[in-house]
């Protein structure tokens, strides 16, 4: 890694420190390690003056990093490859549990609107960007399908829907991604956490039916997961 990414992740992540050291050092491994943050940016898909809607956004780690990511460009603290960060971002997450919103909201501050609401049946709001990593296996194959549909009528043509979950036909690397993905959720208490995971081919599926144009791309880098990331654009 760069000392320009080494950076930016510091800077994302030095705001999670007024919510403790957990929750700092969670927000600085997860950026870290996660390879599907820094590929939003270097993806260059998010564009200046879009709205951004990141649902089930956790502490909000994906809004942090949008946002210090133009104050890092114009300080000269930015890979020479990467295309330039967007700017004039309307940023809002939407995230069930309470205790991981409100650490979104003192890390974020004014920079965006975060909302404890539960995707199941909440209103979505429009926007020309939506994200949804590692949320939809949570959900019940009907409520995906929901939820997909909603986010779809809260689109204009050509909005963008980023979908990072993982492929269910993957083989051995699938079943680590279950694994890892049970600890989760018994480490938050939740030991009879249901999940619904689809292949790659029914969430290309799910995601054309409801009307987006999908490619999928290995989101996995770095890690022993099964994760794919879907860029699907409403047609």
């Amino acid at each position: 890694m760069s000392l320009a990414s080494e950076a930016l992740l510091d800077a994302a992540a030095e705001p999670y420190k007024k919510s403790g050291k957990f929750a700092f050092h969670f927000a600085r491994s997860k950026l870290r390690y996660d390879p599907v943050f820094l590929a939003v940016l270097k993806s260059g898909l998010i564009q200046s003056n879009m709205r951004v809607l990141d649902l089930g956004c956790g502490q909000g780690l994906l809004l942090a990093l949008l946002r210090v990511a133009k104050s890092q460009y114009q300080s000269g603290s930015w890979p020479n490859n990467w295309p330039e960060p967007a700017s004039c971002l309307d940023l809002c997450g939407i995230e069930l549990r309470d205790d991981e919103a409100a650490i979104a909201r003192i890390a974020l501050g004014s920079a965006a609107k975060i909302e404890s609401l539960n995707l199941s049946v909440c209103d979505i709001p429009a926007a020309d960007v939506v994200v949804l990593f590692d949320v939809l296996h949570y959900l019940d194959a009907d409520a995906q399908v929901s939820l997909i549909s909603r986010i779809a009528r809260a689109m204009e043509s050509g909005g963008l829907l980023l979908v990072r979950d993982a492929d269910a036909r993957a083989g051995f690397s699938f079943y680590l991604t279950c694994f890892a993905e049970r600890g989760a959720a018994i480490g938050r208490g939740h030991w009879r956490q249901h999940f619904h995971f689809r292949s790659r081919e029914q969430w290309n599926a799910l995601l054309t039916q409801q009307g987006f144009h999908v490619e999928a791309m290995n989101m996995s880098d770095g890690t022993p997961f099964a994760n794919l990331l879907w860029i699907a654009r409403r047609v």
